[in-house]
């Protein structure tokens, strides 16, 4: 029901030669040029001060990072279409599951290809300016994403980069995500847990296989798996996808992507 060799499979090569016209084939064009190689430098630095953190940000090279990140969109979109447990589920379940998990599953994809990348301050987007709007100002409240946000995603890929996982690892933590039975409205409910605890059940065996030692690392695991959760969706949106999609819906571009054949 969850077999490795089709869990493990992170590419869709054929989906290029199906699809030539989507959006995101346009912005991979020019993939052949080396940007999914590309490795950017960060900064990890954060200061203190919330006026600082609450400032907002934009991606310092948009053009190599949004292809990059498209890149990873894909790879984590024909991982869920390779799954045949996921594709016996009813359509309403597939899109509410998707809806639900598809930005954790694209922090996992940035941590997996090691993908790194810098902001800079939003033109106009001042300290003075942060101040005047006020202490309550949460990341929800400015018109893009935060200092603090990025700070935050950042801090859950060192976290999963310094458990150095592996492919087994990371394949089997993503369906323990995907098959999440917390999300409301499921029909299918008892065997989306089912599937949850079997990803489990192979991730903690390739654990004991890999690291028979290491009795604390299925719970990092999960500790980074619950970290990753609470990254908003608006800020993995607004950073990577919003300079190249603009207004488009991302949910409906998604769904397109995921149900088109």
């Amino acid at each position: 029901m969850f077999p490795l060799d089709e869990i493990t499979n992170n590419t869709c090569s054929v989906y290029w030669d199906q699809h030539p016209h989507t959006i995101l084939y346009n912005i991979l064009s020019g993939r052949e040029n080396g940007y999914l190689n590309t490795k950017l430098s960060h900064n990890t630095t954060v200061h203190n001060c919330h006026c600082v953190q609450r400032r907002t940000v934009c991606l310092k090279d948009p053009k190599r990072t949004c292809q990059v990140a498209s890149s990873v969109l894909v790879k984590t979109i024909c991982f869920v279409r390779s799954l045949p447990s996921f594709r016996q589920l009813p359509l309403g379940d597939q899109s509410s599951l998707l809806r639900h998990c598809w930005v954790p599953l694209f922090v996992l994809g940035l941590a997996q290809e090691k993908i790194v990348f810098e902001v800079t301050d939003v033109p106009n987007s001042s300290i003075l300016r942060q101040i005047l709007l006020g202490p309550g100002l949460t990341e929800k409240d400015t018109d893009g994403p935060t200092l603090a946000g990025v700070h935050k995603l950042r801090t859950c890929l060192h976290y999963l980069w310094n458990l150095d996982l592996s492919t087994k690892e990371y394949a089997y933590l993503k369906g323990a995500l995907l098959f999440n039975p917390a999300v409301q409205g499921l029909s299918a409910l008892l065997f989306i847990e089912g599937l949850q605890q079997e990803a489990q059940r192979a991730l903690l065996e390739v654990i004991y296989l890999l690291y028979p030692k290491d009795i604390v690392r299925f719970s990092h695991i999960l500790l980074a798996a619950s970290a990753i959760q609470t990254i908003s969706h608006s800020l993995v949106t607004e950073l990577f996808f919003k300079p190249v999609i603009g207004n488009t819906n991302m949910l409906h571009l998604l769904t397109e992507m995921l149900f088109v054949h």
